[in-house]
């Protein structure tokens, strides 16, 4: 009889969505590892940037689509809070409009990142991909 309609089903559903979030496959040598990547300074992130003409450029544009939407997200969450507070002097409606804000916010800021450096023609992931090797070959020379 073979396989059930039910595990059938899901792995046809897992496949499905590892098609449309790939993240998933190529974070997971990153994400699960023994021992995990011990964090980076703003200068190394420089010199990566230095050392790679191609991903770096790309990742300094994606760093600077983040700050954006950085503060896209503190203007959402302290607006609408705000609102908020203003109207209702409810406490726990401003916490969920500060948070409700920040989402909206960092999401709007997002976009606008998004054509203000036409990030959909760049590879961000790969730029980030590109990086963490690199990190994690340097730190790998130094032990």
């Amino acid at each position: 009889m073979g396989e059930s309609f039910l595990k059938k089903y899901w792995e046809g559903y897992k496949e499905f969505w590892a098609e449309r979030f790939p993240f998933t496959d190529i974070y997971s040598r990153f994400i699960n590892r023994e021992e995990s990547l011990p964090p980076w300074s703003e200068s190394d992130v420089n010199e990566f940037m230095a050392s790679d003409p191609v991903h770096g450029t790309t990742l300094k544009t994606a760093r600077e689509a983040t700050n954006i939407a950085l503060a896209g997200g503190a203007i959402g969450a302290i607006s609408t809070a705000g609102f908020a507070w203003k109207y209702s002097r409810s406490l726990h409606g401003a916490g969920l409009s500060f948070v409700a804000g920040a989402v909206f916010g960092w999401t709007f800021g997002q976009e606008i990142a998004n054509h203000r450096y036409q990030l959909y023609r760049l590879d961000t992931m790969a730029a980030e991909v590109k990086f963490l090797e690199w990190w994690e070959n340097k730190r790998q020379r130094r032990s």
